[in-house]
């Protein structure tokens, strides 16, 4: 039992003083390549083989013929592990290799094609991680690219929005200023009502950069969607006489939601406002709200005529305005947009579809527990 002790210890010395000259070999070449770290791994694990077997062969007391034969059987042995060590390393430097120059072209336009084979698992996953930040950056250039198109687009049109109103109020004060108006308060009239128009699109555009920049503050409370529902066809009411349409409530449950009930209130007015004015007169325009599994959907049915097929995805641009049919002459195409980000803001979502004879825009929100 002493010997076999005796024998592990020195074959313990051995692997030891082999290892931590590994260690520090290691440790100055951290920066070389990975060929060379495998080829010192290999070396180290060889040379501490070889370092334990010589010094139990030596402590063993053999003869000299006995100890030249270990010598030299270690030796080879040595010899031949180490350049199948870096026979079977060389699939593992190809793949870190093909694995460079695929990531070099993820930085050079942004797309990554993996490696064929991958030699270890640690490498297959590097791959498969490189493969999803790929997508990823390609999805967001994608929606960089549409929001700098519909920021474009947005532009234009806030700029022929605006210069409408501005002609027409350059043209009134120079008017009133020149004495060639019999009743000024007509034309005090208009201007208060292009100023309001105005006000109107620029409280817009400051709503959706908050949107957009992620800094819209919520403040959620828990309420029903019945009186939610009901202020909002209380506040719309004058707007539907006025166009002769006929608002209804359908089918509203009194169900609780937890949601910032201004800018709640904010969505149902634009879609009650959109649907009241695409309504053509004697027409009707429902509000429904429902609860469904964990959701609230929250519902305004129009009798639009519907929109077309290809223009569904688009609806809830910034910008979008559809044909001058859809859209009157004072919108900015900003509400829809303004309604998706509020919804979104309270991890719910926005929706259209036809229906005979118009559209529905629902709102989907959790459900308050």
């Amino acid at each position: 039992m002493g010997d076999t002790l005796l024998i592990a210890l020195y074959a313990a010395i051995g692997a030891a003083v082999a290892g931590l000259t590994g260690a520090v070999a290691l440790r100055l070449l951290r920066n070389r390549s990975v060929a060379l770290s495998l080829a010192v791994v290999a070396a180290v694990t060889v040379a501490a083989m070889l370092a334990g077997t010589m010094l139990v062969s030596w402590a063993m007391f053999l003869s000299e013929h006995d100890l030249w034969v270990v010598t030299m059987v270690c030796a080879m042995a040595a010899v031949a592990s180490f350049g199948v060590a870096l026979l079977l390393g060389r699939s593992v430097v190809r793949g870190s290799r093909a694995l460079t120059e695929a990531t070099r072209a993820l930085g050079d336009d942004g797309s990554f094609v993996p490696p064929a084979i991958a030699p270890t698992a640690e490498l297959a996953e590097l791959s498969r991680q490189l493969a999803a930040t790929s997508a990823r950056l390609a999805a967001s250039r994608e929606r960089e690219r549409a929001l700098e198109a519909s920021r474009r687009e947005l532009v234009a049109w806030i700029s022929h929005d605006l210069r409408t109103p501005l002609a027409g109020l350059q043209a009134m004060t120079e008017a009133l200023e020149d004495g060639m108006v019999d009743d000024p308060r007509v034309y005090h009239t208009r201007i208060r009502t292009e100023v309001e128009r105005m006000g109107d699109m620029v409280s817009d555009l400051f709503e959706l950069s908050r949107i957009q920049a992620g800094v819209l503050a919520l403040t959620p409370t828990r309420m029903s969607v019945y009186d939610l529902v009901g202020d909002a066809i209380a506040g719309a009411d004058a707007l539907a006489r006025e166009h002769g349409v006929r608002l209804v409530g359908d089918r509203v449950e009194q169900v609780p939601v937890e949601v910032d009930g201004r800018e709640m209130s904010r969505v149902l007015a634009n879609l009650l406002v959109n649907a009241i004015r695409r309504t053509p007169a004697d027409g009707t325009v429902a509000v429904s709200a429902r609860r469904e599994a964990d959701r609230v959907v929250l519902a305004v049915t129009d009798g639009c005529g519907g929109i077309a097929p290809e223009d569904l995805p688009r609806v809830f641009d910034t910008g979008w305005r559809g044909t001058d049919a859809r859209t009157p002459p004072a919108g900015a195409g900003l509400g829809l947009a303004i309604v998706r980000g509020i919804v979104e803001a309270h991890r719910g979502r926005a929706a259209v579809c036809n229906v005979p004879g118009g559209c529905r825009f629902e709102v989907h929100l959790p459900a308050a527990v």
